[in-house]
């Protein structure tokens, strides 16, 4: 089984080197390790050169690209179609792998043939613990809000091919709305540890906000609450987020 890693940056010299050992200390083979840049103007494709004889060195089949895109999604769809594993992963480039995160998320994948395999993230910022996430999924709990993230999670190729690539038309919430597109039916499997690291420094009120009407649109696209119950929800976790900045 070939898993793959993708990868996008933009100008991330201060973070990816971090990114690109978390992937060197997997111990996991055949691994495809894919890089989307943006067209960096820093030092990130110096440094994507400097790890290139690296990753071939520890047998990690890596491909990489710089060019200018128009978002995360857009970058995420340009590494899956090179991407050739079986299940693919996306890590940001200020996030890492735990030690051996890679042999936990293949054995589960083994075993279960899930479309969405994940784990629990911490989320950090300036090596402070922001948050955690990851609890085992509900597709009641899911229609409502995004409790499992898609950080380092790997997707079945499989599921690509019958529902198609991420809709660029999102800039925060892609990743949720194709988990979307199978309903109730969707099959997740759920590892209860710590297997990935996010970094935080680009989260802020006015991202999550946005982040909150774009989740309203993904439901409405996708038909799986109703528009008043979308409401509903929209409503209610901004409510949740005021009080706790209040309590805070």
């Amino acid at each position: 089984m070939l898993l793959t890693v993708i990868t996008s940056s933009y100008n991330s010299e201060k973070t990816i080197e971090r990114t690109f050992n978390s992937i060197l200390q997997q111990a996991v083979r055949p691994l495809e390790y894919i890089v989307i840049d943006g067209g960096s103007t820093d030092q990130t494709k110096l440094i994507i050169k400097k790890f290139e004889p690296l990753f071939l060195k520890e047998g990690i089949i890596f491909k990489w690209l710089s060019e200018s895109d128009t978002g995360i999604y857009n970058a995420w769809n340009k590494g899956l179609r090179i991407a050739n594993g079986d299940y693919i992963a996306f890590l940001g480039s200020d996030d890492i792998y735990e030690s051996n995160a890679l042999e936990k998320y293949k054995l589960r994948i083994e075993k279960s043939q899930a479309d969405f395999v994940c784990a629990k993230t911490r989320m950090v910022k300036a090596d402070k613990l922001i948050r955690t996430f990851g609890e085992a999924f509900n597709w009641y709990s899911f229609q409502r809000e995004m409790k499992i993230l898609h950080a380092g999670s790997f997707i079945n190729s499989s599921y690509f091919e019958k529902f198609g690539q991420f809709d660029e038309s999102f800039q925060i919430v892609g990743d949720y709305e194709l988990l979307m597109r199978k309903g109730a039916k969707l099959d997740v499997d759920f590892i209860d540890e710590f297997l990935v690291e996010m970094g935080a420094e680009g989260v802020s009120s006015a991202l999550v906000t946005k982040s909150l009407k774009e989740v309203k649109r993904a439901k409405l696209k996708n038909k799986i609450r109703s528009p008043w119950q979308v409401w509903f929800d929209y409503y209610w976790v901004l409510f949740k987020i005021k009080v706790k900045q209040v309590v805070s």
